[in-house]
């Protein structure tokens, strides 16, 4: 018996470790601790400003593909040709725009997390530049994002739009300007229902701003139903703090007293114009 107990004990341990490696195996990918080495945001960075450019004027872009009738999913990133516009490199999307739409249309845009864990994600900032038929450009606008998260992968992300009201209009250019690629999108959902704040290493609760970057998965289209919605319902920005619930309610809803009070004032008021000669 003496001699088969260290063997029992050797058996129990290997069970314990199979165990273990068992339920490691069983946690979800965001319960598990994180493996990325260095800063992805920095490393795309890199591959974007190593990048040769094809284009630096407006004239240069080939607009050959007509804007998506509604959101459709591009992927921006490396290995994707690259434009130099005011000395800022950035990957891009040209298209041609619609000559029958009728005045005023909607652009809908849509940028989704860059990133498996939520303290390093970032999210792809579209800049758009109007032009004419001959390439001068309209309009320019740095696209600000609201967040929104909805029920599923397409109404939840960082949404935008743009309202098209020229006639002169006719080609569509989506790039990331230096202020969008250096700026920030607020986002107010809580990073705890994700995963564990020991896994993103920051806040499990309240609002956190995310990165823009160089690169990600952007949706570009004419404005549907769909976006409509979550772009009339996202958050931009942090609500501003009041005195309480209680408070406000005391505020607006009037109380029991509050009309007796009333009365009782309104009942001596007459009481005395009565005794008045």
């Amino acid at each position: 018996m003496t001699h088969r107990l260290p063997l029992l004990l050797a058996l129990l341990l290997g069970v314990l470790l199979t165990g273990c490696h068992s339920v490691k195996t069983l946690l979800p990918p965001n319960l598990r601790p994180s493996t990325e080495t260095g800063n992805t945001r920095d490393e795309a960075m890199q591959h974007l400003l190593q990048a040769t450019p094809c284009c630096s004027s407006f004239a240069d872009f080939s607009y050959q593909h007509m804007l998506p009738w509604q959101p459709q999913k591009f992927t921006l990133g490396n290995g994707g040709m690259v434009a130099n516009l005011n000395g800022t490199h950035s990957y891009f999307l040209a298209f041609r725009l619609p000559v029958d739409a009728k005045l005023p249309y909607r652009v809908a845009l849509k940028s989704e997390l860059n990133g498996r864990w939520l303290h390093s994600s970032y999210l792809f900032a579209p800049t758009i530049v109007l032009l004419d038929g001959g390439f001068q450009p309209i309009r320019s606008k740095d696209i600000d994002l609201c967040e929104h998260m909805g029920w599923g992968e397409e109404t939840t992300g960082a949404f935008g739009s743009l309202n098209i009201d020229s006639d002169k209009a006719r080609y569509l250019l989506v790039y990331s300007s230096a202020a969008q690629q250096s700026g920030q999108t607020y986002w107010e959902q809580s990073p705890a229902a994700f995963s564990t704040k020991a896994t993103l290493n920051m806040n499990s609760a309240g609002s956190f701003s995310v990165p823009h970057g160089p690169d990600g998965t952007l949706w570009v289209g004419m404005m549907n139903t769909t976006y409509a919605k979550a772009i009339d319902n996202a958050i931009c920005k942090k609500a501003p703090e009041g005195n309480g619930v209680l408070s406000t309610l005391r505020t607006a809803l009037p109380t029991p007293w509050s009309h007796h009070a009333g009365d009782s004032s309104g009942s001596d008021n007459a009481g005395d114009r009565a005794r008045s000669p």
